[in-house]
């Protein structure tokens, strides 16, 4: 089970998994146009740059589709549109699109 965590520290964390290449892609239907990170539309240092500029007006979460003990973080931003959610020591993104 995951423990509820708040904006500030899931945003540090994903960042940090961001920096470090700890991170992984859910495997779903639509990847290519649903994930731009996994595709590599996006990098890893762009996608830092829009997290930073999030607030926690941004930020909701909601449980996994298949997993509902396990919480998905959403962040909707300038359009942006960012879900993941941790599995220490990963952070596996679902989606990542504008």
């Amino acid at each position: 089970m995951n423990s509820k965590i708040g904006f500030k520290e899931a945003r540090k964390k994903v960042i940090a998994a961001l920096q470090s290449g700890t991170y992984q892609h859910e495997a779903r239907n639509q990847i290519d146009t649903k994930n731009l990170l996994h595709t590599g539309q996006v990098s890893s240092g762009d996608l830092c740059e829009v997290l930073k500029k999030c607030g926690g007006q941004d930020h909701t979460i909601s449980p996994h589709h298949v997993c509902p003990n396990l919480d998905v973080h959403i962040i909707k931003h300038d359009g942006w549109s960012i879900k993941f959610y941790f599995l220490d020591p990963d952070t596996v993104f679902i989606s990542v699109h504008q």
